[in-house]
């Protein structure tokens, strides 16, 4: 089979993984607790039909792109936060800290875009350039938020059946999967570009796959012999809180 039309037929394929994942949050009403998630998601579906291949050509194309790009930045950060929140949800000093962490981050990708566009002229081609490098920086915190995750998940009592888990992991499987073609892409032939190309469109419908289990399957309650985690996180809570008040 072509490339060319792999990655017609995975493109299909998303659209039509997206449609079944957006159902599934409305019927299991998970936009309830995932409401930035949600909003992730049913963005994400309009993105990859607006974008479909077929629709390749001209200006139009072209700001559609990174217009949906730089949207799906800020919802992109909107569901890393909705994670951290959801998480630390019974501890009031964590989850200030985790947001205190968050806003420093956005605050230097928006100083990373801004050093792009100074080095630059306004034009079509700077703002693109400006939306990859806040893109960039965009996944390297989603992957960071999975890498944390799994270090951490035990001090949280967090275990691998939870939906927070099964987020970040989809997250990150993308961001991983993006920053490798933004490292290689400039080294790779078209041929060899095209192939990635499939790589991309396999890690993205795999992310979904792994969104929809998550959602399908009951999350594991966090077991009885967890609790001393539990109570070691709530003490790290209260030296937060001890730090904040002096």
């Amino acid at each position: 089979m072509p490339l060319g039309s792999l990655i017609h037929d995975l493109w299909i394929a998303s659209i039509a993984l997206q449609v079944f994942l957006a159902a599934t949050l409305l019927a299991k009403k998970a936009w309830r607790k995932y409401p930035l998630f949600t909003a992730y998601v049913f963005f994400d579906l309009f993105e990859t039909a607006a974008t479909f291949p077929g629709h390749r050509m001209g200006a139009a194309y072209f700001y559609t792109f990174w217009i949906c790009e730089a949207i799906g930045i800020v919802l992109g950060l909107a569901v890393v936060r909705e994670i951290f929140t959801n998480i630390f949800s019974p501890h009031t000093a964590l989850r200030k800290l985790a947001i205190l962490i968050f806003r420093v981050a956005v605050v230097a990708l928006i100083l990373l875009a801004c050093g792009a566009i100074y080095e630059q002229s306004i034009s079509a081609k700077s703002i693109a350039r400006v939306v990859m490098v806040a893109t960039d920086g965009t996944r390297i915190i989603e992957l960071g938020l999975i890498m944390f995750l799994f270090l951490c998940s035990s001090a949280f009592g967090l275990h691998w059946r939870q939906n927070e888990f099964g987020i970040a992991l989809g997250l990150g499987t993308c961001a991983a999967v993006e920053l490798i073609n933004v490292t290689l892409m400039t080294h790779l032939s078209p041929a060899a570009g095209q192939t990635f190309s499939v790589v991309r469109s396999l890690s993205f419908n795999f992310s979904l796959l792994i969104w929809l289990g998550y959602l399908l399957f009951p999350e594991r309650a966090t077991s009885s012999g967890e609790l001393p985690k539990k109570a070691q996180l709530e003490q790290w809570n209260q030296a937060v809180t001890e730090l904040i008040n002096r």
